[in-house]
């Protein structure tokens, strides 16, 4: 993301951004851009306002356009009412909502977030995703990182899964999906142990402390079929698979650091 925003060096293979090449044209490149880093910085100083207008007369805008810049972004964000009022006491949902306004002063191409939603409680993080895709829908491209797979779902066309720094998969989440697991997920649980029976009715199974994942095209055909075979579990769920499906498919479930 550093080498993308231009304000670190590339560290092998090639990088070209609207054309052009970072480490001959990083100043018009940012000028095209907006960012939005993982820890908000926010000008603590400055009410919610001034922050958007002092950010747009960086880009070059008058002080009369910054300020109907702002009002713009501040009605975007949601924001409106709280145009006045200093940063600090802002809910942590509000505060990125701002840096991602800020990031749009100067009408950007192409915005790069780095993991936009962590730490936002669930009403946050569905508000953002909703201006997100309005900036989606506006034909802004956006490069975005996330560890929340639902997250990627939602807002992303093409998605590159990494694994220790390597790309192990790259497509559409609905390509990642049909590619990577199966239609639906059963999920069982035991109490007296997994039948043994159980992992050769299953193209592939999982077992994990609580529950067995049974990975299926049809999930109530293959619940059916497990009754009729003499399995029968004590409880019992069927859903569609997720990118987090996907994910733990291609990196496992061993904490990598």
């Amino acid at each position: 993301m550093k080498m993308v925003s231009t304000v670190s060096p590339l560290t092998e293979g090639t990088l070209s951004i609207f054309g052009r090449l970072p480490e001959r044209d990083g100043r018009e490149i940012r000028q095209r851009m907006g960012v939005v880093p993982q820890e908000d910085n926010l000008d603590q100083e400055l009410t919610v306002k001034e922050n958007l207008v002092i950010y747009a007369r960086y880009f070059g805008l008058s002080w009369s356009d910054a300020k109907a810049r702002a009002d713009e972004l501040l009605e975007f964000a949601k924001l409106t009412d709280r145009a006045d009022a200093k940063v600090d006491p802002l809910s942590g949902g509000m505060k990125r909502r701002l840096t991602i306004a800020r990031s749009l002063v100067n009408d950007p191409e192409l915005v790069l977030l780095d993991e936009p939603t962590t730490g936002l409680d669930p009403q946050a993080r569905h508000l953002l995703w909703e201006r997100l895709y309005r900036l989606k829908e506006q034909g802004v491209t956006l490069l975005l990182t996330t560890h929340y797979m639902d997250e990627a779902e939602q807002l992303s066309d093409r998605l590159l899964v990494m694994d220790e720094g390597k790309i192990v998969a790259v497509g559409s989440p609905t390509e990642l999906i049909a590619q990577h697991v199966t239609k639906e997920v059963l999920e069982l649980r035991f109490t007296d142990g997994t039948p043994d029976a159980l992992h050769t009715l299953a193209h592939r199974t999982e077992q994990l402390p609580d529950r067995v994942l049974v990975y299926v095209g049809d999930g109530d055909a293959a619940l059916a079929h497990m009754y009729n075979e003499g399995i029968s579990p004590t409880g019992s769920l069927i859903r569609r698979s997720t990118l987090e499906d996907v994910f733990l498919a291609l990196t496992g479930r061993s904490l990598n650091e």
